[in-house]
């Protein structure tokens, strides 16, 4: 799928609401902190997270986002422009110390985009803080993560505690399902987001199981699931595993729900599990490609493609640093003027509160109909 993707095509993003406002000279009105400064010059942010390897496509996905939100800034400074480093972390959290000390290392660049999972942030998060290096996730949705007192995590969408409860109350009121499974795949995000569907399922919950990364072979969960008549299984993990998951499940002749949340809205999880991935429902603290319409239409003529998840919360990310560089701030001043920052972005009012947490939160239920993710609406 990534070769598909068209990265150097530039586009006029001129009716989209980003990036600063920029006039001549280099002089800007910036969001959030206010006032006008000098941009910088020679500045780079970073994209931390994976852009390789079995979980490569939502990596991407958040990539092009902040492509695109360079092209826009970069149409307006010209003279000035800002570009992207990116750290790929494959997703794996062994890895992410070091690519944060490169990054800090780096003294251009000013702000990182990700870390994208939610295991990476855990392990780079502490370095990014004691360098002062300011982070902002489009997709790492650990609500523990801003419960560390980091003065540099900012989170441009809702966590866990949210999306759990959304996700546990779209099985019971709109499945309407009486016997529920769950299933985790002991990473930082799927057991913590699967922990909390359980206490929101409570005794509803019929069954437990957890599985590994990187696991092909379910029988021993399929039978698990076959044998408790559960009629719906929440499974917390990411699409790799989730697709022969599902599919050993049709082929075992299970007939109820499959439920996952957001590391599964990808479109690998479709391609590798055909016709049973159909009529799977996947929650997601991202906003569907028709609440940003502009925006979908600019992406879609860079990549010939619709967004797909977190492709526009990577935007509005990228556009936070580059309001800031537009700013005139440095990676020291950059923390106090993301923290004041309270500015429309394409998917929401982009302000954080004392914790870096998004202060608009929204989570909508996708169904897999025809080979796509079709939205199912807001979960209210």
């Amino acid at each position: 799928m990534r070769s598909t993707l068209k990265l150097a095509v530039p586009i006029a993003v001129a009716a989209l609401a980003l990036g600063a406002c920029g006039t001549k000279g280099g002089e800007t009105s910036a969001g959030g902190a206010g006032g006008s400064a000098k941009a910088a010059c020679d500045q780079k942010i970073g994209m931390f997270g994976a852009l390789t390897g079995p979980n490569a496509n939502l990596g991407i996905y958040i990539q092009n986002g902040v492509n695109l939100a360079l092209d826009d800034y970069n149409k307006k400074h010209a003279d000035c422009k800002v570009t992207l480093e990116n750290y790929d972390s494959q997703g794996d959290p062994t890895q992410a110390p070091a690519l944060a000390k490169k990054a800090i290392d780096d003294k251009k660049v000013v702000g990182i985009v990700g870390p994208a999972f939610s295991g990476e942030s855990k392990a780079a998060d502490p370095a990014f803080n004691e360098a002062g290096l300011v982070t902002i996730t489009p997709s790492a949705t650990n609500p523990k993560l801003a419960d560390n007192g980091w003065k540099t995590f900012f989170r441009v969408l809702g966590n866990d505690a949210t999306q759990g409860p959304a996700a546990a109350k779209y099985i019971k009121d709109t499945l309407k399902a009486n016997k529920p499974f769950v299933i985790d795949d002991a990473s930082e995000y799927g057991k913590g987001l699967a922990d909390i569907v359980r206490q929101d399922l409570g005794s509803a919950v019929v069954g437990n199981d957890t599985v590994q990364q990187k696991q092909t072979d379910f029988s021993a969960s399929v039978t698990k699931v076959k044998s408790s008549g559960a009629d719906a299984l929440f499974y917390g993990g990411y699409a790799p595993e989730a697709a022969p998951l599902v599919k050993q499940l049709r082929d075992a002749g299970w007939k109820g729900t499959f439920v996952a949340a957001d590391g599964v809205k990808d479109q690998s999880f479709i391609d590798n599990a055909g016709p049973a991935a159909d009529g799977a429902i996947v929650t997601c603290p991202c906003v569907p490609a028709d609440i940003a319409p502009d925006f979908a239409k600019a992406y879609k003529a860079k990549y010939n493609q619709d967004p797909n998840t977190y492709s526009g919360e990577g935007y509005d990310a990228a556009t936070i640093l580059l309001d800031g560089i537009a700013a005139g701030k440095d990676r020291s001043s950059m923390i106090d003027f993301v923290k004041s920052y309270d500015k429309k972005g394409v998917t929401k009012q982009l302000k954080f509160d004392a914790k870096g947490e998004s202060s608009d939160i929204k989570v909508f239920a996708y169904t897999v109909q025809g080979g796509k993710f079709v939205s199912a609406g807001e979960i209210k």
